[in-house]
């Protein structure tokens, strides 16, 4: 048995209570009453919270049972135990907190941005801590465990649709539908962006002749160091050196009008970093 780290349990629970907390504000406090379709095992909870008023975090733990013995070997046992916690603390969470607060019954788009939104948040705050809500969440890591090249915002996004639409057609609600896909597409870019782009920002690869002259401009105005690395042209046979530079999104804009000033002849390729790791950005 692996050694349970008291202070990594401590800050997990405080993140499923944290995540938890919004998960069930965005749902209960936001979705229900607006009676559009929510995604994952939660837009199922609500369909028999709307038809058979059965509370939500009950009944969703009773759609896990189920999914729990068909996805434990995939997971293991690790992962299998830290959604466990998080799916009891996030029910109690539903069920308990949730309805002790203000319900809001203004605009429905408005609850479906903050539905989306709060949503997203207590879900990529959960993932990141290798954990999940159980439900649709095991069928979606168990996707990501098979299939480790798609992003989970992109699983979610596709699951989440047809639970949408099946609510949709049970409430006969095509407004509902709109509605539903807005959330279902806030909740999946939330996600993605908690997980991924809290340090987004460039990459870019320079082809020039002058790769040091570039690379001192890029650590004079930027701060950022460059990598070189070897290149050689399919057409001309010609070897040169490519500047590889990541930086954020206002810093990139200098660096491409530098490199331009310096080798008016550069070729250079500008790219999306979603996360880096390393001296200067995060460690790990």
């Amino acid at each position: 048995m692996k050694r349970i780290n008291g202070k990594e349990l401590a800050i997990d629970i405080l993140i499923d209570f944290v995540g938890g907390f919004l998960i069930a504000v965005g749902i209960y406090n936001f979705a229900a009453k607006a009676q559009f379709p929510m995604t994952g095992f939660s837009g199922i909870a609500l369909i028999f919270y709307h038809l058979f008023h059965i509370p939500i975090g009950a009944m969703t733990i009773l759609l896990n049972i189920p999914v729990v013995f068909l996805c434990y070997k995939l997971l293991g046992r690790t992962f299998f135990l830290r959604s466990l916690k998080t799916m009891l603390i996030s029910s109690i969470l539903m069920d308990v907190v949730a309805p002790m607060l203000p319900v809001y019954e203004g605009d429905r788009m408005l609850a479906a941005i903050c539905t989306g939104v709060l949503a997203g948040l207590g879900y990529g705050m959960i993932y990141m801590r290798n954990s999940s809500t159980g439900g649709a969440d095991f069928v979606i890591m168990s996707v990501k465990a098979w299939k480790p090249h798609v992003s989970i915002g992109q699983i979610a996004f596709v699951m989440d649709v047809l639970i949408v639409l099946m609510g949709s057609f049970i409430f006969r609600d095509v407004e509902g539908i709109i509605y539903g896909l807005i959330v279902t597409y806030l909740l999946s870019a939330v996600v993605d962006k908690v997980m991924y782009g809290i340090d987004a920002g460039k990459m870019t690869l320079i082809v020039t002749d002058y790769p040091h002259e570039i690379a001192a401009k890029i650590d004079e105005y930027t701060g950022r160091g460059a990598t070189f690395l070897r290149g050689r042209g399919s057409y001309s046979k010609e070897e040169k050196e490519i500047v590889m530079c990541a930086c954020n999104n206002k810093q990139m804009y200098t660096i491409r009008k530098m490199a331009k000033e310096i080798d008016p002849k550069a070729f250079i390729v500008i790219m999306e970093s979603n996360d880096v790791v390393g001296e200067g950005f995060k460690e790990n």
